[in-house]
């Protein structure tokens, strides 16, 4: 029987971002092939994560946040259907935890928003930085800036709210389309990601935290 979940990401109507692509022959595309592969493999994700020998930590970095956009954008476009500005009035995990939009434009307090557009803005955000060449270079040779973990960090750190709203609020309607397995695993790549290289503090992981333990410990 066909994925529900395949069909609903491929499905014409859903619109979602253009993916940032590695261009062939380039560094950033060979270790891209490479971590699909560990990917593919099955190896244990906890391994899968870990800098290959000899090969730049911004350079892994720079692939996996890219990827992790791709995945995670697809994660919430096949419930955004179901996140609208009537079910989801607040951009939240669960009652303790509300998340607040600033950036540097628009919203330069803290401003509560609906979860959709908490998430258009966010994806919007973080697409911008990605496409940043000065940020995110893609020739080989020319150096990532000096703030560069410090700016991922902050992406990373807002990508995981979206699998915050999604597991509190959506996972239901995950688990009716029988794709729980693919965003766990999707989930748990992140995770060991992480925490791997610190990429986000401890407190902002606590929502998920008794979920993180039964699952990746």
């Amino acid at each position: 029987m066909s994925n529900p979940f395949l069909k609903q990401v491929f499905n014409k109507d859903k619109t979602f971002r253009p993916k940032r692509k590695f261009e062939p022959g380039t560094q950033r595309f060979e270790l891209h092939k490479k971590a699909q592969a560990s990917l593919n493999a099955g190896l244990d994700l906890r391994l899968a994560v870990q800098l290959p020998p000899g090969e730049d930590l911004n350079d892994w970095v720079a692939v996996h946040v890219v990827d992790f956009f791709n995945r995670v954008n697809l994660i919430y476009g096949t419930i955004s259907d179901g996140c609208t500005e009537e079910s989801c009035p607040v951009m939240s995990g669960g009652p303790k935890y509300e998340y607040r939009w600033q950036d540097e434009h628009r919203f330069r307090k803290p401003t509560a928003l609906s979860a959709p557009r908490y998430m258009d803005l966010l994806m919007d955000w973080i697409e911008v930085q990605i496409n940043n060449e000065d940020l995110f270079p893609t020739n080989v040779g020319t150096p990532f800036p000096k703030n560069f973990l410090q700016a991922v960090r902050k992406i990373l750190s807002r990508l995981f709210r979206v699998f915050v709203h999604v597991y509190i609020h959506h996972f239901d309607r995950i688990a009716q389309m029988g794709s729980e397995a693919h965003v766990n695993t999707c989930y748990k790549h992140f995770y060991y990601f992480v925490r791997e290289f610190g990429l986000i503090d401890t407190k902002e992981l606590e929502p998920l935290k008794e979920m993180t333990a039964r699952m990746c410990h």
